[in-house]
């Protein structure tokens, strides 16, 4: 054999490894171990070597399957089987590293990763392989090349790594710290100190880190802090190897002889629950290696460096009769591996060779792996043939040799001159809002295009309706989207402008100047806003939903309920959907059906938004359905109150629910018919391109009587055939609900020829010309309606016009259906009541729109058209009449009615239509009974396991206590960030806020704010969530991690619906909250509060056009409290919340004497000014309060 090109480094070996580095073949090396050796001419022929016949493998029983070099005469150092893909890696004393594809162990690749160090542990990730020598980690792909390089100091020594999670790496050694390393960002993250001599064999389990060291002893750290838990000294000597699975560690090692270290034949077995040693194992082999294999037990695989392999149960007794040997071609056995399914063993030898030994013929490494890429054969040989007939030919595929000579496909110098192109034109929006300072204009960010980057568009092509969108992907300037001019203002995506206040100073009455309230679009997900107001807005379905109340955690049902009641007490001001929201997202199939969207998606406008709102309008219902189906069962809650529904079906059913025959006609003329029931359709257009008119009535009853061939399985010819299905109706729906489904440019030019159509028809029949702007009734052959109004007041306003605002819809005796457009004239010709004179006679009136508006730098928005009825306008108003408005999220506009079924195309698409049966809701009672009732004040059971009555902080209020009207609740509320803040900073410097942190509430204290337990808890829930926590504020809200976890928190901890069904009988009864800040919290819980039942003490203590005062400051001041010392505590700050309050009503003589107050307040922002509004620090000054004499006559009663 050829030695030239081994490495010099194995010249370190000792004598004894050497030994076999002999030209002559050892008998026991398989011929087929040397792939890809070469051997010497001169050498041994394979051919004249026995070949060893293929092997019989035992299934159930572990058998040597393959066996093969990885690098000759070098020894093997690490081994490990790849997590992700069917390979082998093995790594050698000389730094060198080889992968085998497969149980037939294919060589797939081969590196070199150091030059002089050995490797000392490998890691498969899901793109590469980490690979750790004494000082450096490596990250490299599969096939050799390097991601990146991470040098460690020289004086480090490396042994061992430990993957925590897809990001995070431990690195431990002979020194005295363990390090910490990002792979993200390939930093040492964090580095903790262990004790000397260091850590050499990492494990881990869901509860502790297990850290061996050379001292013999297993340390058991923390997850987190990688604190020491407990410790086992497990041998005198030294640690070998040790494993854990389950409840059990088993670890093997040295112990310690007066003629130095002897390997220990007992194995050490400790138990984890009780964290004591149980019997050692006694085994007949000298142990070097152990793994857990749990198959069907928890066997142990005891591996001596001589080849030595017995299995045994952890606490049974080791048999002599389960040892096998592997016969390596060395003296020792280096390594061994498990892979991850169990059924291969894997054993490298001072030799380099490799053995794998599996438990059946075709083993598996992993349970489910994925596609190994290997390489490309070469191409240069089978070039494809090249047809010069072809002008689109890329000439790129004729291969050319690099030459320096002038090529004749070179442009002359005269035909080739520089053009720079022409600098695109400034946006318009830039220009119109630029500031000059000097000769320098500053100007907001349009957010036309991406950063640093400027679109050049190099021809020009005619606009396609593509997407809904006429606008290119790249806009370069407004002068370039002429349809954007075309959108009316308020229907523009609306955004709100955050300030240092927040929301506070927002204007919001600038948008919406009626008492309807609107909804705020920064929430995740908040695309479904103008649905939510549709819903509303229908009176049986408001009704029916504050009427329902159940148990489940996370329904819908429930907190749209709730979402509607703060509608109702909202004068003008908008809401937020937040808790319906965080319900939503945790629907399965609202995620199935990809209802709910990334923040990345929804701030690029992935997606079509028209598509999306009519998925979500179908899911709405049909999960509405459901769970007002459960209402009744067993998940009702307890006290709530009934509905005005049979048990057999939901009213979601009756109001929306449309009973069908679905006939199928085979060709041998066999039928089948079966029922079904459909809460929406979705238009279906007809496949015509000669303009044909349609009216609108046409095209809906092809819909709902569809008709269409298709193949389907016949039981009659026992075969799928093809037939034909048809739709009929046994019984109309009060609310019919359409899915327009305009999702290309063939729907979209469907809509735009029909509304020429009938414009076209409409203007020849009123006896007007096209270019008149204005015609009344005088030049129409029709006559006035009932109240004398006019059809419409222009001609502008039946332009876009297609959709009718009434349909007739009659059920004939052959069980069809007759549908048509019905207008103000045939009411007056057939009489008001003429629908329902006939039996099966239905008149629907448009009550809502729901429009796609185009843009493509966002993605559109959805906006919704409204026809809000009379019991609203009572309620909020005081009047009694009939009107469209335009919801556009916290924008709320009202229009004419025209503008509702006006779709121009270009930027303005139909996406859901509702029409409502005449007179529908004097069918359904709409008295609203509060179903929530003092019981969910009572005590309740917490979700934390670990929670017990001495963790209690709160005392439930007993029934004698129940609070009345006017009673005072100290109340307060801590909170976590789920999404950080997102802001830029503007050209002058100043920050602007993009979008809010998303928070959630994680407790929430009510203190007795009257009686003899005055200021004693009666809730403190802490709040468990299933979302991701960034960020817990633990400074500021004294959550910290683990307390919202019901495996380990010791908390009372319950849901948010379960709390918030607390403070919404406390709103309802009539109590009045007193504590610090409530605007925020309130709002983050998602509650509306009568302004007349909070008594906010930032509020009391304060001077108009001043800045706001601190509790803690308030609390120093007046009370001579010290509050917040190292983190904040809701049970105190609800408690100086109430002290304040009665301090307030002391210094004001309960609101008598203001200028007196107003003196005090003086005195409190001087004190504040003076002291830059810090608590000092105990004992160097006292509060006003301690002082003796200090001005007592001026504000002390």
């Amino acid at each position: 054999m050829n030695f030239e090109g081994l490495d010099p480094g194995l010249a370190e070996f000792s004598p004894a490894m050497h030994s076999t580095l002999d030209p002559v073949l050892d008998a026991h090396l398989n011929p087929s171990l040397l792939q890809n050796v070469e051997l010497d001419p001169e050498g041994v022929a394979l051919e004249a070597l026995p070949v060893q016949e293929s092997v019989h493998i035992m299934e159930g029983v572990y058998s040597e399957l393959h066996s093969v070099v990885a690098e000759v005469g070098v020894p093997v150092s690490v081994s490990h089987f790849d997590l992700h893909e069917e390979m082998l890696w093995v790594g050698s004393h000389g730094g060198h590293a080889t992968s085998f594809f497969g149980p037939a162990l294919e060589r797939y690749s081969s590196f070199q990763v150091n030059g002089s160090d050995d490797i000392r542990q490998i890691q498969s990730l899901e793109n590469g392989i980490l690979f750790l020598t004494k000082n450096n980690l490596k990250y490299m792909a599969r096939g050799g090349l390097i991601i990146f390089d991470y040098l460690l100091d020289e004086c480090e020594d490396m042994h061992s790594l430990l993957l925590t999670d897809n990001s995070t790496l431990l690195i431990g050694g002979l020194q005295n710290h363990v390090l910490e390393i990002d792979l993200n960002t390939v930093q040492e993250t964090q580095k903790y100190a262990v004790e000397i001599p260091g850590v050499t064999i990492m494990r881990q389990t869901n509860r502790f880190f297990f850290c061996g060291h050379t001292s013999g002893k297993i340390s058991l750290r923390d997850l987190r802090s990688f604190k020491v838990e407990h410790e086992f000294d497990a041998f005198s000597g030294s640690l070998s190897d040790f494993d854990v699975h389950g409840n059990l560690l088993a670890a093997c090692g040295f112990s310690s002889r007066l003629t130095g270290l002897a390997c220990d034949r007992f194995l050490k077995v400790y138990d984890l629950r009780m964290m004591r040693a149980i019997t050692p194992l006694q085994v007949h082999v000298d142990p070097a290696f152990l793994r857990f294999i749990p198959t069907y037990t928890s066997r142990l695989a005891i591996i001596s460096q001589s080849g030595q392999c017995q299995f045994c149960e952890p606490t049974g007794l080791a048999n002599p009769a389960d040892i096998f040997h592997v016969n390596p071609v060395g003296p020792l056995l280096m390594t061994f591996d498990v892979s991850a399914s169990k059924q291969a063993l894997a054993f490298g030898d001072s030799e380099g060779c490799v053995h794998l030994w599996t438990d059946s013929p075709e083993p598996s490494f992993n349970p489910y792996s994925r596609e190994t890429e290997f390489a490309l054969p070469c191409l240069v040989d089978s070039l494809p043939p090249l047809d010069w007939s072809q002008d689109l030919l890329p000439l790129s595929l004729i291969p050319v040799p690099l030459t320096t000579d002038t090529l004749l496909s070179d442009w002359p110098a005269a035909n080739s001159a520089p053009a720079p192109r022409r600098a695109p034109p400034v946006d318009a929006e830039i220009l119109r809002t630029m500031k000059k300072v000097g000769f320098i204009g500053y100007a907001p960010n349009p957010r036309t295009r991406l950063r640093n980057q400027i679109p050049y568009r190099l021809k020009e092509s005619d606009s396609e309706f593509d997407n809904f969108s006429q606008v290119t992907e790249s806009p370069i300037g407004r002068e370039e989207e002429p349809h954007l001019h075309m959108v009316s203002k308020k229907y523009r995506k609306v955004t709100i402008k955050y300030s240092k206040l927040g929301l506070e100073d927002f204007d919001f009455k600038h948008y919406n100047k009626t008492l309807f309230a609107g909804l705020e679009p920064h929430i995740p997900n908040a695309y479904c806003n103008c649905m939510i107001q549709v819903l509303y807005f229908l009176e049986p379905v408001r009704c029916l939903i504050q009427n329902h109340l159940c148990q489940k955690e996370f329904c819908l049902a429930c907190e749209l309920g709730f979402l509607f009641h703060m509608l109702d007490l909202s004068r003008g001001d908008p809401c937020q959907g937040s808790n319906f929201l965080r319900a939503f997202r945790t629907i399965p199939e609202a995620s199935a059906l990809g209802l709910i969207l990334a923040d990345s998606d929804e701030a690029s406008g992935k997606g079509s938004l028209a598509r999306l709102i009519q998925r979500w309008n179908r899911f709405i219902l049909t999960q509405l359905h459901q769970d007002m189906q459960e209402l009744e069962g067993p998940q009702a809650y307890r006290g709530a109150g009934g509905s005005f529904c049979s048990s057999g079906d939901s009213v979601i059913g009756q109001l929306f629910s449309c009973e069908m025959e679905n006939c199928s006609l085979c060709r041998c003329g066999s039928e089948t018919v079966r029922a079904s029931s459909t809460l929406l359709f979705t238009l279906s257009y007809p496949e015509d391109k000669t303009g044909k008119n349609y009216d609108f009535a046409h095209v809906l009853k092809r819909s709902i009587c569809l008709e269409q061939n298709t193949q389907a399985w016949c039981d009659n010819c026992e075969k799928y055939q093809p037939t034909i299905q048809t739709r009929n109706i046994r019984h109309l729906p009060d609310i019919l609900v359409i899915n327009c489904e305009v999702n290309s440019s063939k729907e979209a030019d469907f809509w735009r020829l029909q509304a020429e159509v009938a414009f076209k028809i409409a203007v020849k029949k009123y006896g007007g010309e096209i270019k008149n702007k204005e015609f009344t009734l005088a030049d129409r052959k029709e006559p006035r309606s009932a109240e004398g109004l006019l059809y419409c007041s222009s001609i502008e306003e039946m332009k876009n016009v297609w959709l009718p605002f009434s349909i007739r819809m009659k059920m004939t005796k052959n069980k069809g259906l007759d549908v048509c457009n019905w207008t103000d004239g045939d009411e007056m010709q057939w009489g008001p009541a003429r629908a329902e004179e006939e039996h099966g006679v239905y008149v629907y009136d448009l009550m809502a729109t729901v429009v796609h508006i185009l843009d493509s730098r966002t993605g559109g928005s959805l906006v919704a058209h409204i026809k809000v009825g009379e019991t609203y306008h009572q309620r909020k108003e005081g009047v009694t009449h009939q009107q469209w408005y335009l919801f556009n999220d916290f924008l709320i506009e009202p229009i004419d009615k025209y503008e509702a079924v006006q779709f121009d195309m270009n930027w303005k698409v139909p996406a859901i239509l509702y029409y409502v049966k005449r007179n529908l809701n004097s069918r359904y009672n709409l008295n609203i009974k509060n179903p929530i009732e003092a019981s969910v004040l009572l005590a309740e059971a917490s979700l934390a396991r670990k929670q017990r009555k001495t963790h209690t902080t709160f005392i439930p209020l007993m029934l004698n206590e129940m609070p009345q009207v006017g009673d005072l609740v100290g109340l307060d509320a801590e909170f976590v960030t789920l999404n950080e803040e997102e802001a830029e900073l503007r050209s002058d410097g100043t920050k602007s806020t993009i979008k809010p942190s998303q928070m959630s509430v994680a407790r929430i204290t009510c203190v007795r704010g009257q009686g003899p337990n005055e200021g004693i808890p009666f809730i403190d829930d802490y709040i468990s969530t299933q979302e991701q926590v960034v960020d817990y504020l633990t400074q500021y809200s004294g959550i910290k991690p683990g307390d919202l976890d019901a495996k380990i928190s010791s908390k009372h901890l319950t849901t948010l619906k379960s709390t918030y069904l607390k403070l919404r009988f406390l709103i309802d009864i009539g109590v009045k909250f007193v504590g610090h800040g409530l605007q925020k919290d309130f709002r983050v819980i998602n509650l509306m509060v009568p302004k007349d039942q909070v008594l906010d003490t930032v509020y009391l203590f304060h001077m108009p056009r001043k800045r706001m005062i601190s509790l803690r400051f308030l609390a120093w001041y007046f009370l001579d409290l010290k509050i917040q010392g190292e983190t904040h505590d809701s049970i105190e700050d609800a408690r100086t919340a109430l002290q304040l309050y009665r301090k307030y009503l002391e210094l004001s003589k309960n609101g008598t004497e203001p200028e007196s107050f107003h003196k005090v307040l003086k005195g409190l922002y001087e004190k504040g000014r003076k002291m830059d509004w810090k608590v000092p620090e105990p004992e160097s000054q006292t509060s006003p309060k301690s002082k003796a004499g200090l001005r007592q006559g001026d504000w002390v009663g």
